[in-house]
């Protein structure tokens, strides 16, 4: 394990199926492309993103200035499929979040979701103790599928600013727990 205030935020991190690499101001189109999906939004408590103006200010730009944010790419033809980022790393307690994820549709349900947070996890728990997965209280598909990652539930609080507040479900997984599972 290295020092818990050395975390790097955005590493390259390569799978089988995917790449994760850092997200960069030129690939607003291409996101954005894989974004434009309305259905890909429609349990997402902020369910306007697909709109162009609410994903550059309410996503991207976000995701850029955090330092943090991830382009996933599809290893098989290149293509930009979604994006996460990591937030919130708290040296002190060793904590991280993963969030602010989606995906295309054509990559909902396979492997590809599991692939990448293994990929997210794997690395975090270099340094970090415990990372939390916020999702939308009503957001059942990335629920279940946090669930099947092994995380749980540890409670609901209102998470967001002002008017984009919302209820939110925060998960937990535990680095001995994740390295039990793997």
């Amino acid at each position: 394990m290295t020092l818990a205030t050395d975390f790097e935020l955005q590493p390259t991190l390569v799978g089988s199926l995917i790449t994760l690499r850092p997200l960069k101001a030129e690939d607003f189109d291409a996101l954005y492309a894989a974004a434009s999906d309305p259905l890909i939004w429609q349990q997402h408590p902020d369910p306007e993103r697909y709109r162009r103006e609410a994903f550059e200010s309410r996503v991207f730009r976000g995701g850029i200035e955090s330092g943090g944010a991830f382009a996933i790419i599809d290893n098989s033809d290149g293509n930009i499929v979604g994006t996460t980022r990591f937030y919130e790393w708290d040296p002190g307690a060793r904590e991280i979040a993963i969030g602010y994820t989606f995906l295309v549709r054509s990559h909902w349900g396979g492997p590809v979701n599991r692939e990448m947070k293994q990929l997210l996890l794997d690395h975090a728990f270099r340094w970090a103790k415990t990372v939390w997965l916020h999702i939308g209280e009503n957001n059942k598909r990335s629920r279940r599928a946090t669930e099947k990652l092994g995380a749980r539930l540890s409670h609901i609080e209102m998470k967001g600013v002002g008017s984009f507040a919302r209820p939110t479900a925060f998960y937990r997984i535990e680095a001995e727990a994740w390295q039990r599972q793997r």
